[in-house]
């Protein structure tokens, strides 16, 4: 069974923040999700995660916005 867009997307950002995945992976996954398998507040999360990994934000920045987007996906929020 495939794992759910929150859970597989948990997983891409832990392994980010752990620096086991690159900016182009997480972006790639985060371009990759289905937005309706995401309850709102998750899918804003995600979007506004997409916004500062374009917007080319240094490292600390991205860090608290990942860590956001990872608690709105890991609370359901």
């Amino acid at each position: 069974m495939e794992a759910q867009a929150d859970d597989r997307l948990v997983t891409v950002i832990s392994r980010w923040l752990a620096r086991h995945v690159s900016d182009d992976e997480l972006k790639r996954e985060l371009e990759q999700v289905d937005a309706g398998e995401l309850t709102v507040g998750q899918a804003e999360a995600v979007e506004d995660l997409r916004a500062e990994l374009s917007g080319g934000r240094e490292r600390a920045e991205l860090e608290m916005a990942t860590r956001e987007a990872l608690e709105a996906l890991a609370l359901g929020d």
